[in-house]
């Protein structure tokens, strides 16, 4: 497929979406999805973050699409779906689109779902619904994936902060324009750094300027105000939930640095029940699916398929090699078992 914003729209479709929560001024939204792949084969959802789209999995639909019914969508506020001003963009709403996207678009009632950034935080709504019984859907597996999942380790950056705030957000938005804001990414959040020359990065800016994309910016990142009310709720959840967690973190990453999943790897995951899994990307920044598409899809498709590694360590000799940093276990041994081999 070409790397393009106009290829991506090209290959998917839209839904109409009634929340059942009303929104202030909207009752019906249009929704942007895309499948690839088996339409038989298990059902692999993936969850785009703030302030992109699912754009962002463009460069790895493609081989896990080989194993995979792969199943993206933008939310609301984002990419090729509706963006209505002065609404409320909510992770508990999107959390409800997701299940209405899985069982009523594709019919399914159980997949694995993969999620970056402000995914993260829809993702782990989204299994409290389904943990609570709100929505009757069995998440398989969940991966998360570089997003400010405790937000004490975070780093927000300028940009954040100013369009995050009423009394700063009207005169940032008014400044910036979708090559501005996709530019901007390039530079901060990638690695190498990328320029509008980048077709990814240009194609970020196409999708800003889709429905208005930058006027509703201040709306959208009003999650993390959300996200920190219901921060240690969804922690307690995910410790709890049957499903098998795997945490993949691109190294350089500024924003969400490797010490938020740190945290929430050995606070709430290093002894969850289960087969649960750490891995670290060494080449990667905040856009791990881009900046190595390749090693994340082996990442995936080892935890999806339960043939990780059975020690840490890379995977191979090569300095770009995913790490296996760390698998869960019922409880840690103590420091004299581990000395007697017990």
């Amino acid at each position: 497929m070409e790397r393009t914003a106009q290829a991506w729209l090209e290959a998917g479709a839209h839904f109409e979406w009634v929340p059942t929560e009303p929104m202030r001024h909207t009752r019906n939204l249009n929704i942007f999805h895309a499948e690839f792949g088996d339409p038989e084969a298990p059902v692999l959802l993936m969850v785009h973050g703030f302030p992109t789209s699912s754009i962002d999995w463009q460069d790895v639909v493609g081989e896990l699409s080989t194993d995979y019914r792969v199943c993206v969508l933008d939310l609301p506020g984002f990419g090729f779906s509706d963006k209505p001003k002065g609404e409320d963009y909510t992770l508990r709403r999107d959390s409800e689109l997701l299940g209405y996207y899985l069982v009523d678009v594709l019919g399914t009632h159980e997949a694995a779902v993969v999620a970056h950034d402000r995914g993260d935080s829809v993702a782990l709504a989204f299994a409290h619904r389904c943990a609570t019984g709100q929505t009757p859907f069995a998440v398989s597996n969940l991966v998360l994936s570089n997003g400010n999942i405790f937000l004490p380790l975070s780093n927000l950056n300028q940009f954040q902060r100013l369009v995050l705030h009423p009394e700063s957000a009207a005169a940032t938005i008014a400044a910036i324009t979708p090559q501005i804001l996709a530019a901007g990414l390039g530079q901060t959040t990638f690695t190498p750094r990328r320029s509008l020359d980048d077709p990814a990065i240009a194609a970020l800016a196409d999708t800003f300027a889709v429905n208005d994309g930058i006027g509703v910016i201040h709306d959208t990142i009003q999650y993390l105000v959300e996200r920190s009310e219901h921060e240690q709720e969804w922690l307690r959840a995910l410790a709890a939930m049957p499903a098998k967690t795997t945490v993949v973190w691109g190294l350089y990453d500024e924003i969400s640095p490797l010490r938020v999943a740190a945290y929430v790897w050995n606070n709430y995951l290093a002894t969850k029940p289960g087969d649960n899994e750490f891995w670290l990307l060494p080449g990667a920044d905040h856009y791990l699916q881009n900046d190595q598409p390749t090693q994340f899809v082996q990442v995936l498709k080892a935890t999806l398929s339960d043939s990780s590694p059975t020690a840490p360590g890379a995977v191979s000799p090569d300095p770009q090699a995913p790490v296996f940093l760390d698998r869960s276990r019922p409880q840690l041994p103590t420091a004299q078992e581990m000395l007697a081999g017990t």
